[in-house]
């Protein structure tokens, strides 16, 4: 095991042919120092772990029931031929898809190696890298690469997805390595896994040192095979980068991709995706080199990280901000992964609540812990928490905020005045999204894209990634002049952020706020988001408020993208049935039809819609006699039929300087179409106003019962938890401690 005397002596020896721009590629040949054999396994399962796990399987249980489910598949899998296809395919296409195969299921195969002892399984691991060792020295670059890309891969058409590779198949090597002769093991290493790792390395120095989850993949491949092949230069480079220089690497990954909450900066669906490199490097890390502490560094980042990402879900969804494909949620392979190491980590029995609903057992030591553990009935609740998630390495890039409620159902509000998110980011600070009843029903696009589907673009991004899923039309905040925030430039769009004004919550009100100055030349943009139930009477609101500042006159966009079926308006529309055109023609106008349009009276405007949850949402506006709806439907110059049919609406205010947007979304009423009845379908709302006192504003509710829900909040960044607010209203004088407080008032 690495920290042994031959080990230090290895690991002098290799630091002395280390290069000043890197470690020379010669280290990557086969180290005469290699002690064949021993150790192994050594990286995610341990010995200890095996004879555990060799005895659970003969008694009933989830960790019995999942070996035998591992084991069916497996073997009938191994009565397949070998197949090792040249690389001929993007993503999604047959070879792509066969490597994949392989790398899943040379690792299950090496695990039922250890724990059943049966040699087919190591055979079978050992004819497929021997394979590998013969194909993969022959093979140039990918035919399918992108043009120009930095990272292109050989086995994959991207060097990531070789990264990956390597991380699951050096896991199964070190599962099998016992039953290799010399002469065995020395062809695999040298043919396969020391190139792979030369290739991710020395070979591709601006990706391996990337701060980005292209390098965490990476680092990781090769930091694992470090340990399997005794390379403890391999280590220190993936933990450091090529020089070890700290500039990159993993160590560097973990104090910057992640703010000091475990927020990942490219969003949730990444923060997924590259949990797994780090939580499997670093239970790597754990078993050969405990003295570094890798769990307790950064504050227990990892263990931060994978909280956050459970956090970052609804009805086992991840919100779907920036780059996401809306289906993937906290059953995800990685993030299984994850909570499995997790659980093992800390014995914290709330982890098992997600471990149920994920219904996955791992067959390693950590999730022989979980099946046993929910076995006995030790599983928790899982507390999802209203929370302002930290985005930038050092918390002070804005945020991801979550306010949760339960009232009339689990219900969500994401607010996102967090930072770019890099290349996989969207352009909509400021923009939110809201879910009641285990459904979506104020929505973000996410990524236009179908992964892994060939005929869409090789399961790449599709074009209209760039012409409509990240402009800023697409989301549901403020767009001037029809121009996207920052103007699409991506470099400005990293150096800029919201700031976060202010987060509370209590048991009836959550509250956020937050403002940009610099999406758009001269405009300030601040918004305020609020949940809030009454237990008394039983209604709950999302409240928004959005202020919109320019010194020089404008057009104000507010779109709302919802999920469901319109119902009705407050107010006459013009509906186009002849003929539609699209909204405008570029920054994700272009997408959409216009289908209807209204200006509503100077008071209360109202839209209901109907979702597929059975529950009516009415959004009421107040507006000024000046502020149009234009409504939409997402289609318009899609030749390919590349985008979902969408709906929504857009409140325009034009040539102004300065305007507010107040709104508040209701949930009310039920519809059942299967038992043939409709319960209050209309909105209770009947008023809506607003008012500024000092730092104080005021959200008066109207409702048809005729009292007033009033939400107060002290809109300053700086009010103490308990400054005294004190206001008059409706002729009376009320007083309320701290951020905000929401009163009902009987007429």
């Amino acid at each position: 095991m690495f920290g042994n005397s031959i080990f230090k002596q290895r690991k002098s020896l290799a630091a002395g042919v280390a290069l000043a721009a890197g470690v020379s590629a010669a280290v990557f040949a086969v180290n005469p120092l290699a002690a064949f054999g021993a150790n192994h396994p050594n990286l995610v399962i341990s010995a200890a772990d095996v004879d555990a796990m060799q005895g659970a399987v003969e008694q009933p249980g989830r960790f019995r029931a999942a070996f035998l489910r591992t084991q069916s598949a497996v073997d009938r899998a191994l009565q397949a031929p070998i197949v090792v296809p040249v690389p001929a395919d993007a993503g999604g296409g047959y070879t792509h898809e066969q490597h994949k195969k392989n790398y899943q299921l040379m690792y299950n195969a090496g695990v039922l190696y250890q724990v059943t002892e049966d040699a087919k399984y190591a055979e079978r691991v050992r004819d497929m890298l021997l394979a590998y060792a013969d194909m993969y020295p022959t093979l140039p670059l990918h035919p399918k690469r992108r043009p120009g890309a930095e990272n292109p891969g050989k086995l994959f058409w991207q060097s990531l997805n070789e990264a990956v590779w390597l991380v699951y198949t050096i896991q199964a090597y070190d599962l099998i390595r016992p039953s290799l002769t010399g002469a065995e093991a020395q062809k695999i290493e040298q043919g396969a896994l020391r190139p792979v790792a030369r290739f991710l390395s020395v070979d591709s120095p601006k990706t391996f040192n990337k701060v980005h989850n292209h390098g965490t993949w990476l680092t990781a491949g090769v930091g694992m095979a470090g340990y399997v092949l005794d390379e403890p230069e391999w280590v220190e480079q993936a933990l450091l980068d090529l020089d070890k220089s700290g500039k990159g690497g993993f160590l560097r990954q973990l104090s910057t991709l992640f703010s000091p909450d475990g927020y990942y900066n490219e969003g949730p669906y990444y923060q997924r995706y590259a949990l797994m490199p780090f939580v499997t490097f670093a239970k790597a890390i754990e078993n050969n080199e405990p003295e570094r502490g890798i769990f307790d560094y950064r504050d227990g980042i990892v263990m931060k990280a994978i909280d956050t990402t459970i956090q970052l879900s609804y009805n086992n969804l991840f919100f779907p901000i920036n780059d996401a494909i809306k289906s993937k949620g906290i059953d995800t392979s990685e993030l299984v992964l994850g909570v499995t190491i997790a659980y093992g980590e800390s014995g914290n029995p709330q982890l098992l609540d997600i471990a149920a609903r994920q219904d996955q057992i791992l067959l390693t030591g950590d999730g022989l812990k979980v099946a046993q553990a929910l076995d006995a009935g030790e599983q928790r609740p899982y507390e999802f928490k209203s929370f302002a998630f930290r985005d930038g390495k050092d918390g002070d890039e804005g945020a991801l905020v979550v306010l949760r409620q339960q009232a009339g159902g689990d219900q969500a509000l994401v607010f996102k005045p967090a930072a770019q998110g890099m290349g996989h980011g969207h352009f909509d600070k400021l923009t939110w999204q809201f879910y009641d009843r285990d459904a979506e029903i104020v929505t973000d696009y996410g990524a236009a894209r179908f992964l892994n589907v060939e005929a869409k673009n090789g399961g790449r991004y599709l074009d209209e990634n760039e012409t409509w899923a990240k402009q800023t039309v697409a989301h549901n905040t403020v767009v001037v002049d029809e121009s996207s925030h920052f103007d699409n430039n991506l470099k400005v769009a990293n150096k800029n952020h919201p700031e976060l004004l202010f987060f509370h919550a209590d048991d009836q009100v959550k509250i956020s706020a937050a403002e940009i100055d610099s999406a758009y030349p001269g405009v300030s943009l601040k918004r305020t988001l609020a949940l809030v139930n009454n237990p008394r009477s039983g209604n709950t609101f999302a409240i928004d408020v959005f202020d919109v500042q320019s010194a020089k006159k404008h057009q104000f966009d507010l779109p709302l993208h919802y999920n469901g079926q319109l119902v009705d308006t407050s107010f006459n529309l013009q509906g186009y049935i002849d003929s539609l055109k699209a909204l405008g023609s570029d920054n994700g106008y272009q997408h959409l039809w216009l289908k209807a349009r209204g200006k509503p009276e100077s008071g209360l405007a109202q839209v209901t819609w109907l979702n597929d949850n059975g529950r009516f949402y009415t959004q009421s506006s107040l507006v000024d006699g000046e502020t149009e709806f234009l409504f939409t439907e997402l289609g318009a110059n899609d030749p390919n039929f590349n985008l979902r049919s969408e709906k929504g609406f857009i409140a325009r205010r034009e040539n102004s300087r300065a305007h507010t947007f107040l709104s508040v979304l209701e949930p009310h009423g039920e519809y059942n179409p299967s038992r043939e009845f409709t319960l209050n379908a209309e909105s209770q709302v009947r008023a809506l106003a607003h008012r500024r006192s000092g730092d104080l504003e005021l959200i008066a509710i109207g409702t048809k019962d005729g009292a007033t829900q009033l939400l107060a909040y002290n809109g300053s960044p700086d009010a103490a938890d308990n400054i005294e607010n004190t206001f008059e209203f409706g002729g009376s004088e009320f007083r309320f401690t701290g951020r905000a407080k929401l009163f009902q008032i009987k007429n």
